[in-house]
């Protein structure tokens, strides 16, 4: 199976996350590649994921089974053919939008599995990989609040959550999907950038179950949980934001202690990183 990340140094505590709950569910060899790049904007750079921190996930993985493998690309000059211009005071940091130089990397396979790196595994995804992408770009779950407010079609929900995307690089190369995407992100100013223009230009999707990315709460089918931002309504309306390597809030906050024995091994793992 071949898994996509990508992000700056500072998503190191959640890919280490992912990669375990990974780790835990999945007994085939896995190929993760991880896009990174040197990020320089008027206010701030963003640093690459260290080789330091490839090695201990790679030392973990190898653990577990020898033909997993990591990879690390950086795509810093790809970035500045690139850059973009116009989204670079979201909220969410710049490297979110590295995910559409994934075209652009030959040694990327043309099927990979891309996640956030607040996504954790739950269950066996082997199915849901497997499945055929003859003819598809992409395959995602609906965004949780955002396909009640955008529609490409005004007389269906189809606005999709870009945390867990199956892609498939080679139609995404022939429709010029994420190049499209690309050039939006250089020219217009958006809220959630690359999410909005992959709803913008996807042609050919599939629209898979909640469960394969849910993005509220967990449920018993759940294979993906993403710990997104959430509004909740008691004791006041208000947006709650928890990561997984927030162990405490995870406990106290969400009452959550479903991914216990991950979060406990990531803290042991922590003074390595």
């Amino acid at each position: 199976m071949n898994i996509l990340y990508c992000g700056d140094n500072k998503v190191k505590d959640g890919l280490l996350i992912s990669i375990l709950s990974l780790l835990k569910n999945v007994n085939a060899p896995l190929h993760v590649y991880v896009i990174t790049a040197t990020i320089t904007t008027e206010e701030k750079q963003y640093q690459p994921i260290t080789t330091e921190t490839i090695q201990v996930i790679s030392d973990l993985m190898q653990q577990k089974n020898r033909r997993n493998q990591i990879t690390k690309i950086d795509v810093t000059e790809l970035l500045k053919r690139d850059f973009p211009t116009q989204n670079l005071a979201t909220i969410f940091t710049p490297g979110c939008m590295l995910r559409l130089f994934a075209d652009e990397v030959p040694e990327i396979p043309d099927k990979i599995l891309y996640l956030d790196t607040d996504v954790v595994c739950r269950k066996d995804f082997t199915r849901f990989y497997d499945q055929d992408m003859t003819d598809l770009e992409l395959v995602g779950v609906l965004d949780h609040y955002g396909k009640w407010f955008f529609h490409q079609q005004l007389d269906k929900l189809d606005y999709l959550n870009s945390g867990v995307l199956l892609l498939n690089l080679n139609q995404i190369r022939q429709t010029q999907l994420f190049a499209k995407c690309r050039h939006l992100c250089q020219t217009k100013k958006m809220f959630m950038p690359d999410q909005t223009a992959l709803n913008k230009f996807v042609q050919f999707r599939k629209i898979a179950p909640r469960r394969f990315n849910e993005q509220r709460r967990l449920h018993q089918n759940t294979v993906f949980q993403h710990f997104t931002t959430s509004f909740r309504l008691f004791p006041w309306i208000h947006t709650l934001t928890v990561k997984p390597w927030q162990v405490d809030r995870m406990h106290d906050e969400l009452k959550l202690h479903e991914y216990d024995d991950i979060l406990t091994e990531y803290l042991q793992l922590i003074p390595k990183l």
